[in-house]
């Protein structure tokens, strides 16, 4: 799927009027008769109902209904997004047009996000950036690229800035409202929960938005499929779906480590599932990580976060395809909502001291952090722009150095890679430096909070970059638990019910009581995946230092081209180092796509 809005007005139907179209360009009209949503989709993938001069459309995947958005809009009042959200489950795009003002948001965790730029005088929006930057011819800002060099990811407001010149995404909360000139602002809509529920209370909460997040999903299909890889969080999604459809597939990766045990925890899972058909990808079948990264991709938003997996989900997606699968459902989000960080525990000790107090012994147990930087680092309490402006100091910090201590601060530490040049370095820390100068506000209030959302979101960008590259296939790729209702539920619970270090994700545990056998919820450890990354750098270690020839970054003045030749032919003694190159491939391959034509402008059939 794929759409631009437009606004209400002549100008705003000009435009639309430009808009390169192919075979299967749909169109939803205003009330006036000007085009208000242009793209592909598929019929399953639109909902939309019109009262008069009100129209609203829910573009993805949902629980609502045409007769149900008809009665809603029928209603004295106007109309209210947000109880239209909150009265449907599942992850999509909300769009209205009310008397030729038009409303347009996405999710929380952005797996649905909305861009919008000014073209011809009028503000035009869609929900891919580059269709915005062909329209405008605009090109890719450079500093902004060194930003996709940082890992795991830069902070936010940062790492929601978008890469095309004078294209933005709709920050966090915040609905773009055109009115009927084709002028835009932005409207902030949501605010976070106080974390004051209690686990029981939680659990009941938690479980109903992931039970109706997968219902949404399952309503209208016979065949769907699901990770199983043995963790809680596939497996929670695994039992949901199991019994909603005639015909269920289940998919796990055989691990580079023989070890690995998340195998023999989704042998025990697919057990209590007879009915499905439990698919193994094989090592010998599947390709290894880092396979085919020079290749071509349509995808131009961005450099893609997952690139080194990219071949093998392309991989899954043609094999579920083959075994009749539409919709594939995955735990992604998971770890984001229910596995706490440290600054679960700075909160934690100004609200309650003694309960933080045990939870930092054990937590120090478990992860060895020395006594002092413990100590010191949750001490600290900057404010959100005191912190991102401190930030900038500690960006070339050796990862070993910055991996020994715990970090308190407003989300993970964030490093520039060694081989990144001096204005590079100085592009991030410029970025850093202005932001932290205007001040802003975090997304939430509460550091974990913060913290989590911004994870959520990180996550839900690769979520919808995953949809369109399976989709391609014919199978859509979907996360319920980045669902608005199911982070909204998670958020809320108290942080001394969350933040246990003696609980292996206590609320989602409570939540699944009763749907996933209780042998299940009892693991208390979590597998790692680095040795497939090894196996599959050393595999492919030849066609990535390829990518070093006439290297893009280096030409733009970003990357010290030996220096990266040599990590890539280097050893890596921490797993952790490896997001540092996968940054980097990942910023040259989207760079090549673009050289090579990847910018297309025409909107055509088939896609979802």
């Amino acid at each position: 799927m794929e759409f631009l809005i437009f606004p209400d007005c002549p100008q705003g139907a000009a435009v639309a009027e430009t808009v390169a179209v192919g075979p299967g360009r749909r169109l939803i009209p205003h009330s006036s008769g000007r085009p208000w949503i242009v793209g592909a989709w598929a019929d399953d993938e639109v909902c939309w109902a019109s009262a008069g001069s009100r129209r609203v459309a829910i573009l993805g995947v949902s629980s609502a209904t045409t007769p149900d958005l008809a009665a809603r809009l029928d209603r004295p009042g106007g109309v209210d997004l947000d109880r239209l959200r909150r009265a449907s489950a599942g992850s999509f795009h909300l769009v209205a047009s009310i008397d030729g003002r038009v409303q347009a948001q996405g999710t929380l965790s952005s797996a649905r996000q909305i861009f919008h730029t000014r073209v011809r005088g009028v503000v035009v929006a869609a929900d891919r950036p580059q269709r915005l930057a062909a329209l405008t011819g605009a090109d890719v800002v450079d500093e902004l690229l060194a930003l996709q060099l940082v890992s795991p990811f830069a902070p936010w407001p940062l790492n929601d800035r978008c890469l095309w010149r004078d294209v933005e995404a709709l920050a966090v909360g915040c609905r773009l409202e055109l009115d009927n000139r084709g002028v835009g602002r932005t409207v902030r809509w949501w605010t976070s929960p106080p974390p004051d529920v209690s686990l029981a209370e939680a659990a009941e909460r938690v479980g109903a938005a992931l039970h109706d997040a997968v219902a949404a999903r399952t309503g209208t299909k016979r065949s769907l499929s699901t990770d199983l890889s043995g963790g809680m969080d596939s497996t929670s999604v695994s039992f949901l779906a199991a019994r909603r459809v005639d015909h269920f597939v289940t998919t796990r990766w055989e691990a580079a480590n023989p070890d690995d045990e998340d195998q023999s925890w989704a042998a025990r899972a697919a057990a209590s599932i007879p009915q499905a058909n439990h698919v193994l990808l094989g090592r010998a079948e599947t390709p290894m990580n880092f396979a085919g990264l020079a290749r071509f991709d349509a995808d131009a938003e961005a450099p893609f976060a997952w690139i080194r997996t990219r071949s093998r989900l392309e991989h899954q997606a043609r094999r579920l395809a083959a075994l009749g699968s539409t919709m594939h459902l995955t735990g992604h989000g998971g770890d984001e909502l229910f596995f706490p960080t440290p600054p679960h525990l700075h909160a934690l000790l100004r609200s309650e001291p003694l309960t933080s107090m045990r939870y930092l012994r054990g937590y120090r147990s478990m992860y060895r952090w020395p006594v002092r930087s413990m100590v010191t680092g949750i001490a600290r309490n900057p404010s959100f722009a005191r912190w991102l402006a401190a930030a900038g100091a500690t960006l070339t910090k050796p990862i070993q150095q910055m991996q020994r201590d715990p970090d308190f601060g407003w989300a993970s530490r964030f490093l520039t890679p060694p081989w990144i040049s001096p204005a590079g370095v100085d592009a991030v820390r410029g970025l850093l430096r202005t932001t932290a100068a205007e001040d802003p506000e975090p997304i939430c209030p509460l550091r974990p909070q913060h913290a989590t959302m911004q994870d959520v979101r990180k996550c839900g960008e690769s979520i919808r970059r995953v949809d369109r590259l399976t989709s391609r296939s014919g199978v859509s790729w979907q996360a319920p638990f980045v669902d608005d209702h199911v982070v909204e539920a998670s958020l809320a619970v108290r942080l001394a019910e969350s933040a246990t270090p003696y609980r292996y994700k206590p609320v989602l545990a409570a939540a699944m009581r009763g749907v996933v056998p209780a042998e299940l919820l009892g693991r208390g450890t979590k597998s790692e995946y680095s040795a497939d990354a090894y196996t599959g750098l050393r595999a492919c270690r030849n066609d990535l230092i390829d990518l070093c020839d006439d290297m893009i970054l280096a030409r733009r003045g970003l990357v010290d081209v030996d220096a990266f030749r040599s990590a890539l032919l280097g050893m890596h003694t921490l797993s952790a180092g490896l997001s540092l190159v996968v940054a980097t491939l990942a910023c040259e391959t989207w760079l090549r796509s673009l050289s090579a034509g990847a910018q297309a402008t025409t909107l055509t059939g088939g896609t979802r």
